[in-house]
Parts: structure tokens; sequence; C-alpha cells
């Protein structure tokens, strides 16, 4: 290759990366493997996203740079020939209540255009009026002659709606709900928790809050008998704790080391009281979620869920209203613009074309995504991770550019096998159009397809960082050094357990359930084995998480919090579940203060250890002197993040090192303080393995130590940032504190598991859930991984396809056994690559 067909990296420091140099071919579709932890990314988005963005940035004038948010300059000594970049990132954003698919794909934005441009008002005196040339023209002036006209009929003159006025997210929204679509109150059943309990030992679910725990204790003073169950308490006493007038009493609190807490003028909050309070009043996401339990969310009366103010359904496009048009499915969408062109006077043909082109470009790749089954009214929480990268991606493949670098982490999340050759098929557009293409994935089918791969590792931390293979897929499957090789090749195992034969799946029980009416799932019932391991499998869209998360997930904790179970599970039976643990790829804390050790037990049990050292001790420095989130311990410097951030103005803001810690977070006269010769710093910057000999001795520590290094996260550092980790790493480090108990009445669900593992970490996965089986516990994975459809012992896929056209249980039994005689497209994959890997 010669020098300017290729991205020239040099000295590449970001992360982990050891200097490496490397050459990325331009114009071609390069895929970048390696394990968790091992450099991919760094390599990707640290040295080649962020070299390319910030140099495309540089162009701008300073006046647009200020106002975006701007990547610093990449640990790096040289990049050369690298293109303007643009970047798809594994973890796309949690939608907000006001997001639908119709906002996030842009797609209502033109439909907007359409209906206040091509659509046909209706006048105050009921007159449907044709659309028109002048009302399009009317738009376009400003003030209140905009969209002023003339009805014909009777002539009035009146504003035909404007594409704000759809918007329900501003001047179009339902005056009831304001555009959410629902209303919520607070549900009488949930304040109670329990009423054979008494009020003392929290009968009143509403009074466990924070803040609101001494409220028994005000109750008791106003005259309400706190220790009988609050079922024997009369009419009067019960409207009192439902919705007792506020008034302030003098009351005694008693304290656990036995003193007694005065209080002159503690106000009595009722239970409705306690939670719309909290309500109006929290920030949280986390609180919103505790408090979201109380309430009970109905569609919107006025609106009935379009999020619109009804008025504005007036205003019709070839008979319908933008609403209805928003309901219908994305791949239904053509024929639409197909009959609204025909419905329109040839003088608006030019007008209509101009938008309906628009609305179909913008259209194009959601629908190539394998995402037609989607309406545009789809509230934007409902959508799974690969539903939300997948919109993510059609947004930046629409805009049809040529010489861009596109580096794409994990496009294949979330994506059925099926789905995965659109993808790659889309992936060859990008270079068919002139760009090139760099994309960390652990796919094999995406990596074989690709034209160069380049490959970091050969482990994970500290063992990792280096180019340990290069070339085409042929040239990687006989290199003896590649890590990848032998899973393109098919020659690695695809067994790392025994699944059970069908005899033994349901020999230990099973839970039932069945949902009547629930999105697109109609009369299922499905059959979980107790103490296996379920693979729930299927499309997109096919109804996995509204059965399992939203079904049985939900049921659960529903019945173990002794609430009604939701109305459309119309069966639940289990053995004695009394935990359920729902365990998704989400990051785990919000900044760098989120560490492995914070996140652990480890950081509580160092700075135990470290206060309780003589040193310490005569320098009086309690347990708060060793957290760098206390400012007794913290840097004063960067305040215990290790890092200072210069603002610089229209340049990228300056992140260093912090010139007082170097980096260690801690003030340094904290870290004067030794155990064995080291610095609570010190041990922070230990990798998991290396630490478990270094704290041999201290069995709570190396407990955590030892659970860390069993799966497959000895690599981390102790002191590693949380919300850096992938969505599989963040998913087996909440595991960390279940697998020190006995789960033999346990449930635990997995969303998508594999995100972000390579296939050798897919093994480990496995193990790992191997060890929660051998605990005891019962293990569902929602999952398009076919090697952990192979592990499993049972398996449910729902299909045929997504949306309307899914819903359905395609196939349940043994993994093995059901690939034998394929029913449905997923066991029809997972058939073939049984047939490769034994051949």
């Amino acid at each position: 290759m010669e020098n300017n067909l290729q991205i020239e990296v040099r000295g590449g420091k970001v992360n982990n990366l050891k200097n490496i140099n490397v050459n990325i071919p331009l114009n071609k579709f390069v895929a970048i493997s390696g394990l968790s932890g091992s450099g991919k990314s760094s390599l990707a988005m640290g040295i080649l996203y962020s070299e390319g963005s910030r140099r495309y940035l540089d162009a701008l004038s300073t006046y647009t740079r200020r106002r975006i948010s701007q990547a610093g300059k990449a640990d790096v000594q040289s990049v050369k020939h690298i293109p303007s970049a643009l970047a798809l990132k594994q973890r796309p954003d949690v939608p907000g209540v006001r997001s639908t698919v119709g906002t996030m794909t842009e797609l209502y934005n033109v439909l907007r255009l359409i209906f206040s441009r091509l659509g046909s008002p209706k006048c105050p005196n009921g007159h449907q009026d044709s659309p028109t040339i002048k009302i399009a023209e009317s738009m376009n002036l400003t003030g209140d002659a905009m969209g002023l006209i003339t009805c014909p009929v009777c002539g009035v003159q009146f504003h035909a709606y404007s594409a704000e006025d759809f918007a329900f997210n501003s001047a179009g929204a339902c005056p009831t709900c304001d555009g959410l679509g629902v209303t919520k109150q607070i549900n009488p059943d949930k304040l109670i928790d329990d009423p054979s309990k008494s009020i003392k030992d929290g009968a009143v679910a509403a009074w466990k809050l924070p803040g609101r725990n001494f409220m028994p204790t005000v109750a008791e003073a106003a005259g309400i008998p706190i220790d009988i169950p609050y079922e024997q308490l009369t009419d009067q006493q019960k409207d009192f704790v439902l919705h007792g007038l506020k008034k302030t009493y003098d009351i005694n609190i008693p304290t656990k080391t036995g003193r007694v807490f005065h209080m002159d003028n503690a106000q009595y909050v009722n239970a409705y009281d306690s939670i719309s309070e909290s309500m109006a009043n929290t920030k949280s996401e986390v609180a919103l979620k505790r408090l979201n339990r109380f309430y009970e969310f109905s569609t919107c009366p006025l609106c009935h869920g379009t999020r619109l103010n009804p008025n504005r359904l007036t205003q019709l496009v070839n008979g319908k209203n933008i609403a209805e048009v928003s309901t219908l499915e994305l791949a239904d969408l053509t024929d639409w613009v197909a009959q609204l062109k025909q419905w329109l006077p040839d003088n608006m043909a030019k007008l209509a074309d101009n938008l309906t082109t628009e609305l179909l470009n913008q259209l194009n790749p959601v629908l190539e995504l394998g995402l037609d089954y989607l309406t545009m009214e789809r509230s934007g929480g409902t959508l799974s991770t690969g539903e939300l990268q997948r919109i993510q991606l059609a947004r930046t493949l629409r805009t049809e550019t040529t010489g861009v670098l596109y580096v794409l982490d994990e496009p294949s999340v979330g994506l059925h096998p099926d789905n995965v050759q659109g993808l790659i098929h889309i992936m060859r557009e990008l270079i068919n159009q002139g760009n090139s293409l760099v994309v960390v994935d652990h796919e094999t089918s995406i990596i074989n397809a690709a034209d160069w791969i380049i490959e970091i590792g050969p482990g994970s931390g500290k063992d990792g960082g280096e180019v340990i293979a290069q070339g085409t897929p042929a040239e990687i499957k006989a290199d003896s050094k590649s890590l990848i090789g032998p899973f393109l090749k098919g020659t690695a195992p695809l067994l790392v357990r025994k699944p059970k034969s069908a005899e033994d799946i349901m020999t230990a029980g099973k839970i039932t359930m069945a949902i009547n009416e629930r999105f697109n799932l109609h009369d299922v019932s499905v059959d979980i084995p107790i103490n296996r391991l379920t693979a729930v499998t299927g499309f997109s869209g096919a109804g996995k998480t509204t059965l399992i998360l939203d079904g049985l997930y939900k049921a659960l904790q529903d019945k173990l919090n002794n609430q009604q179970l939701p109305s459309y599970v119309t069966q639940l039976t289990d053995p004695d579940i009394n935990q359920v643990v729902s365990i998704d790829a989400t990051p785990v804390g919000k900044n760098v203060r989120s560490t492995v050790a914070t996140y652990t037990n480890i950081m509580n049990e160092l700075r135990k250890l470290f206060a309780a050292q003589p040193e310490a001790k005569s320098k009086h420095f309690t347990s708060a002197y060793f957290s760098y989130n206390n400012k007794e311990g913290a840097c004063p410097t960067c305040g215990g993040t290790g890092q200072v951030s210069l603002d610089i103005q229209y340049l990228p803001d300056m992140v260093e090192v912090c010139p007082t810690c170097h980096g260690k977070r801690y003030n340094p006269k904290v870290l004067t303080v030794k155990w064995h010769d080291l610095s609570i710093a010190d041990v922070m910057d230990l990798e998991v393995k290396e630490a478990i000999n270094t704290f041999k001795d201290n069995d709570k520590i190396l407990q955590t130590l030892q659970i860390l290094n069993n799966i497959g996260l000895g690599y981390l550092l102790i002191g590693e940032a949380t919300p850096s980790l992938s969505g599989g790493e963040a998913q087996r480090l909440k595991l960390t504190t279940h697998l020190a108990r006995k789960l033999n009445q346990a449930l635990f669900i997995f969303d998508e598991p594999t995100i972000g593992l390579h296939p050798l970490d897919v093994q480990t996965l496995i193990q790992v859930l191997q060890q929660l089986l051998d605990k005891g516990a019962t293990v569902i994975t929602i999952t398009h991984d076919l090697d952990l459809m192979a592990n499993a012992d049972y398996m449910i896929d729902l299909g045929p396809k997504g949306g309307d056209n899914g819903g359905k249980i395609m196939a349940a039994g043994s993994p093995l056994e059901l690939a034998k005689n394929s029913t449905s497209l997923t066991t029809q994959y997972l058939a073939k690559l049984i047939q490769r890997t034994s051949n």
C-alpha cells in the first residue's frame, strides 16, 4: 500500500497502548479485534476518531468551535493522512420521556413540514379545505401573516397550522399531559406496603423514603396507634395517615446509640404528600425510579396518547391526521407517500417531491437496518440498546458523505444474525461512496467481511496494548498469533460447558408465566427451567424484552413486594424464588469518581485498613482521610479526580494530570501513611490479579478480588474508572456482590450480556454464568449471540420477525436439539454454526 492510501499512526500511547505504530488502509473496511480491555477502542476512538474529529473542527471558525464539545489532542506522536471522522459509540444515551422514534430519526420533523405545507386545514366553521400552494406560501410569511388563509367556502380568515404547531414538545403539546401522552396519579394501593404490619414495622411504604423515616413517630404524637396492624386502625385514623393535614408536633426520636433526639417542630406529612412532594423536588434518576413505583400511569384522557393538542388533528393529509400517520409501521410509509402524491393537485407536485424525497432519504437507512417494524409514535425509552444504536447509525449513514472516516464501536449490538448481513451491506455502501471505515466488533461474520483486520492484544489491561496480528481475513486465519483466527475458521471449541439433556431440563422445577395482551404479545405462555441457563432469542422487536423484563421480572418483583401482578400477567407460578436480579449493560457510575474499588467493598475496607496504621493514628487520620471523595483526603488542587481541566476558550479543554498529586487523587500528606510499603494510591494502581497476593491475609478484600479475577476482570486496576468499562465488563462487575452468597432461590436476568465481548470473553462469561448455576441460581439471558445460545440448557425463540410480525413462540427446548430440526431463522443460524464448528 502506498503511503497516501493509509493512515499512519506513530507512537500511540492512549490508555494501555504501548507506543504502537500501525497503518490503517483508507477507502477500505477495516475491523479491529481483541479481548475486552486490550486497547481496541483506545486505537479506534481514542486516536482515530479523536484526531479525525479534532482536525476537522480546527478548520471551523473560533466562534463555532466555542459552541462545540471538542476532544483534546490524543496521546500519540503523529497521525498522518487522517480524514475528518464521525463515530458511532457502543452505548447510546438512554432517550428521555419526550423522545420517540419519529423525533430520534428526525422523520417526524419532515412529517410536520408535510402536514403544514401539504395539509388540508379545517376552518373555524367546520369546512375541510383542500390543500393549495397558497397555504404553503403563507407559511413563509412572518408574524401574524404566517399561515393566514381564507376559507374558500365561507370566506372566514384563519391560521392553518405551521410545522411548529405539530410539535408535541413545543406549541402542539396536549395541555393535559404536556406532550407526554400519559398522565400519572398516585396509586393508593401502593402507599401501604402490608396492611398486616404495624406502622412502626413499616406498613406505610411512603414513609420509607429518605427524609420520611421519622414520620411514624410524628403520627404517634398525633394520636395514631403505631404498634397495631394498620388494617386494625379506624377509618378516621387511616384517613389521617393518607390525607392528614400538615401540622407540627414535638417528638423524641431514639437513636441507635441509645440517645434521644428531640424535635420541637416536626412537621407531619401524610402518605400522599410524602410521595408528591418528593416527586416535585427530585432530579435524581434513581430517586425518580423509586418514586414512580407509587404511581399509576395511564393514557392521557384528552389526547389519547397522541401527545398532541387534539385541535391539531383536524389538519389532514389524504384523509389521515398526523397522529394516524405516526402509528403506521415505517415499512408502510413508502406506500403512504405514493398515495399522498396522487392526492395532491398538479401544481403542488414539485413541493411534494421535495418534502417526500427528504422523508424517504431519512427512512431508507432505517429500513435497511431492519427497523421497518417500528412506528414514529413509539417511545424512545421502550427501545432496546440495539435499536437505539441502529437509529444512531441510520442518522449517520443518510448524510451520504464522501471522504469521511467512519469509526463504529460494536455496530452489531442487538442485531439478530439475519440482520447482520444488512449491516454489512450498508457498511459496504459507505466504502462505495468513497469513505473509510473502521469497525470495532466481535461478530465473526463482520470481521470476516472486512478488507483488513488489525488485532490488538495479546491480553487485557497491562497485558494488552500491542498489535499482535494484521492482514486480510485469509492472512489472519493462517496467523498462529491471532486469537480471533480460530473463530473465523470455525476451529475454536463451541461448547465450554455441558448443556443439560432434553430429558433433564425441567427436573429441578420450572417457572410458568402467561401474558394475555402486552404490545405484540397475545396469549403467550412460557416455562422457564429452575437452576438452568435459558437463552431468550429472536429479532429486535420480537417481544423478548416484553416477555422477560416487562413480564417475568416485573411480575416477580411485584410478588416479592406483596403487590398486585401487572394486569397483563395472567399466570405466575414459581418454586419460591426469593430474589430477582436484572443486570444490563448500562455503565457503572457516571464519572471518574466511580471506580472498581468504590463500586465493590474494597474501598471501605482499604480506608479502615489504612486508618488503623500507627502513623495514621498518630496524625489522627480517620477513615475519611483515605477517601478522595472527602475533603479531608482529596487533593486540594484537583478535588480528588486526579486531573485538572483548563478552559482555553475556542480550543478544546485541556485535561492534564494534576500537578499536585500527579494523578493519585489524594492529599499528599495522606500518602505518607504506608501499609506494606504501599500508600493507598499505590494500592489503587494495582491490577486485581496482582493484588490477590498482596491481600492474601485480608479475607474481606481477598474474597472480592478473587471473585473479580474468577469472572475474568483480573486485568482491571483497583482504581479503574467504571464508566469506561465495556457493557460486558459492567455486567460482570455488577455480579461481584451476588457471587459471595448462596443463590439457590435467586433468578438472574442478563440483557445482552455479550456486548463488547470477544468470543474468548464470551467463553469466560459462560463460565461465570456456570458459577451462578453452581450456587443454585436460575439464569436467563436475552441474547443474539449464537455461541451463548449453543451453551444454554434451554432456548425460547420469539418471532418470526419484529413488531406486528413478532410476538410468537417459534421454538422452545434444548438449543442443540432445536438446531437439528430448525423451525425458525434463529435456529437455522444456530444449526449453521454447529455444522461449521463440527467439520
